[in-house]
C-alpha cells in the first residue's frame, strides 16, 4: 500500500473512533449532583462512622431504585459484610450471611456501564448468570479495572472510606462488621448512633440448687493448735 493510501486509512480510523466516542459520550444521560440528596446512600456502619454514597440513576436505574426501596424498608440494618478482602473489596447485603441470600424481590437484569472499578465504587454483586443481582453490593478497597463492565457499577464512596476500610477482613470474617442503619440522605436521618456497648452478664450471687440433689452439710471449721513457744 502507498504512503497516501496508509495516511488515508490511518486517519480514516481516527475520525471513525472520535465521532463513535463522541456518539457515546452524547448518549450519556448527565450524573446527578453531588449535593443531590435524592440519590446519596446513607451506610451507618458498626465500624465508627457514617459513608455516603452517591448513587448513579443516570447509568443504573434499576439498581438505585432497588437499593432505594430496600433502604426504605429497613432491609439492610444489622445486615453483616460477610466476606471482606483485603486490597480488593468488602461485600455485604446478604440476609443469610453466606452469600447465597437475597430480597424476596426478583432479580435485576445487568445494568453493565462505563464506570470503572475504581477505590471506593460500588457494585451489584450477583452470582454466574449476569441477570442475577439483586440485594448484595461491594464497596471497592482497591481498583480492580479488569472487572470493568462485567458488573453494575451504581454509585461511588463520597465519604467515610476509612470507616469502609474498618470492616473486618474474612471470608467470611470471625467477628463481621454491620451495617447499623441504612438511609436516604433526603429522609433526613438522624446523626450517627453507634452501637450500644455489649454488657458482661450478671452472674447470681448463687447457683441454684439442680433438681434431685441437695446442698452438702457445711463442715465445721478445723480448730487451730495453739502456738508452739
Amino acid at each position: 500500500m502507498r504512503p497516501f493510501a496508509l495516511l488515508a486509512a490511518a486517519l480514516a480510523a481516527t475520525v471513525s473512533v472520535a465521532a463513535s466516542a463522541q456518539v457515546d459520550t452524547q448518549d450519556r444521560l448527565p450524573a446527578p449532583p453531588l449535593n443531590d440528596k435524592t440519590n446519596i446512600w446513607v451506610l451507618d456502619l458498626s465500624t465508627g462512622g457514617r459513608v455516603e454514597v452517591a448513587l448513579r440513576p443516570d447509568v443504573a436505574p434499576k439498581m438505585v431504585d432497588r437499593i432505594k426501596t430496600l433502604t426504605r424498608q429497613h432491609f439492610y440494618d444489622g445486615l453483616t459484610f460477610h466476606r471482606v478482602i483485603d486490597g480488593f473489596m468488602a461485600q455485604g447485603g446478604d440476609p443469610k450471611g453466606d452469600g447465597t441470600g437475597g430480597s424476596t424481590l426478583p432479580d435485576l437484569p445487568a445494568e453493565f456501564n462505563y464506570l470503572p472499578h475504581v477505590r471506593g465504587a460500588v457494585a451489584a454483586a450477583r452470582a454466574e448468570k449476569e441477570d442475577s443481582a439483586n440485594s448484595q453490593f461491594y464497596i471497592v478497597l482497591q481498583p480492580r479495572f479488569q472487572l470493568d463492565k462485567k458488573y453494575t457499577v451504581f454509585g461511588r464512596v463520597l465519604s467515610g472510606m476509612n470507616y469502609v476500610d474498618a470492616i473486618e477482613k474474612g471470608e467470611p470474617p470471625q467477628t463481621p462488621s454491620r451495617i447499623v442503619h441504612a438511609y436516604i440522605a433526603s429522609d433526613n436521618p438522624p446523626a450517627y448512633q453507634p452501637l450500644p456497648a455489649a454488657v458482661a452478664p450478671t452472674l447470681p450471687g448463687t447457683l441454684p440448687t439442680l433438681p434431685g440433689t441437695t446442698p452438702a452439710a457445711a463442715k465445721p471449721a478445723p480448730k487451730k493448735s495453739a502456738p508452739r513457744r
